[in-house]
C-alpha cells in the first residue's frame, strides 16, 4: 500500500525544476503506475513547467492511466494556445485514451484547430471514441498494455498493413489502425514495414510511427531513425519521438547517435536525448525497474 506521504514525495521530485530531468521522468512514470486522484493531482499541477517534453509526458501518462479525474485538466490543457503543439496534441490524444465520450464536443471543436498536429490528434481521437460506442468495448491490451489511439487493424499480412500504412489517401484513422496492428504481429519484416513511415505523411503520423518503433525495440529500425533524428529539417516533435525510440532499443548502435545530439540546438531533441540515454543505462545496468520513485524512497526510508 502507497501511502499519502510517499506519493507527495514522489509528487515533489516530478515538480522539482532543481532535479535531472530523468530523475522527473522517473518520479512521474512512478506516479502513473501508482495511480489514484493524488497522484494524478501531482501530474497535473506540473503543466506550468518550462519543458514541453516534460509536458508532453505528462499528458500521455494522464491518458495511460485512463482516470477521468484527469479529464478536467487535460481539457484545460488543449484549448491553452499559449502551450506547445507537442503538448496539446497529447492532452487530445489522452482524452481519447480515457474513452469517455463527454468531451466528444471538445474534441470536435478542436478538430478544426489551426495546429494541424492538435487538429489531427482530436479527429483521431473523435474517431476512436465513436469506434468504442459502436464496439460497446475498448480492444485488448495487446502485447505492449498501452492504451492506443486506434485499435488494431484485424489484418494480419504484413504486406497487406504496409499498403495500408503508406497510403496516404487513405483515411487517417486506418492508416493508424494498420500501424498498431504491424506493430502486434512484430517481427523485422513489421517493424520495417512501420520504419518506412518515417518519410511520409504527416508529422503526427511520422511521430507515432516513432513511437511505435520504441515500443518494437527492434534493432533493424536503428538505421532509419537515426536518419530521422540527425535531419535537422525534421520536425521536433518527430525528432524527439525517433531519440526516445533509440533509447527504447537501448543498443550500442544507438549510443554514440543519442550522446551527439543530446546537445541539440531543439530543446525538446537534447532534452529526449539525455531521457534516451538514461533509458539506455537502466536498460543495460542492473536496476530492477525504471519507475523506481517508491523504490528508492522506501530504501531510504
Amino acid at each position: 500500500m502507497v501511502t499519502e506521504e510517499e506519493v507527495e514525495a514522489i509528487g515533489r521530485t516530478l515538480v522539482d525544476t532543481m532535479q535531472p530531468l530523468k530523475a522527473r521522468f522517473r518520479a512521474l512514470f512512478t506516479l502513473r503506475n501508482v495511480g489514484g486522484r493524488a497522484a494524478i493531482d501531482w501530474i497535473s499541477r506540473t503543466f506550468g513547467d518550462e519543458s514541453a517534453l516534460l509536458k508532453h509526458e505528462l499528458a500521455y501518462c494522464l491518458g495511460q492511466m485512463q482516470d477521468e479525474h484527469a479529464i478536467p485538466c487535460l481539457v484545460r490543457v488543449l484549448q491553452d494556445t499559449s502551450q506547445e503543439p507537442m503538448v496539446r496534441h497529447e492532452a487530445g490524444e489522452a482524452l481519447g485514451a480515457i474513452g469517455n465520450p463527454q468531451v466528444l464536443d471538445v474534441l470536435r471543436c478542436y478538430s478544426e484547430d489551426p495546429v494541424i498536429e492538435v487538429a489531427e490528434t482530436c479527429q483521431l481521437a473523435v474517431k476512436r471514441l465513436e469506434w468504442l460506442q459502436k464496439n460497446k468495448e475498448a480492444p485488448g491490451a495487446g502485447p505492449y498494455l498501452s492504451v492506443d489511439p486506434a485499435p488494431p487493424d484485424e489484418e494480419k499480412d504484413v504486406a497487406k498493413l504496409r499498403e495500408t500504412l503508406l497510403d496516404e489517401s487513405r483515411p487517417l484513422f486506418d492508416r493508424y489502425r494498420a500501424m498498431f496492428a504491424l506493430r502486434n504481429v512484430g517481427g523485422e519484416a513489421a517493424a520495417l514495414a512501420l520504419a518506412d513511415g518515417l518519410v511520409c505523411g504527416s508529422a503526427l503520423f511520422r511521430h507515432e510511427i516513432g513511437f511505435v518503433l520504441g515500443q518494437m525495440q527492434h534493432e533493424a529500425c536503428v538505421p532509419q531513425l537515426t536518419a530521422a533524428l540527425e535531419s535537422v529539417v525534421e520536425n521536433p516533435m518527430v525528432r524527439h519521438e525517433c531519440a526516445e525510440a533509440l533509447g527504447s532499443i537501448a543498443k550500442a548502435s544507438c549510443l554514440e547517435t543519442l550522446r551527439a545530439f543530446a546537445q541539440d540546438g531543439e530543446r525538446v531533441v537534447r532534452e529526449s536525448c539525455e531521457v534516451a540515454l538514461d533509458m539506455y543505462d537502466y536498460a543495460n545496468g542492473p536496476e530492477f525497474q525504471y519507475a523506481d520513485g517508491l523504490s528508492k524512497l522506501q530504501a531510504s526510508g
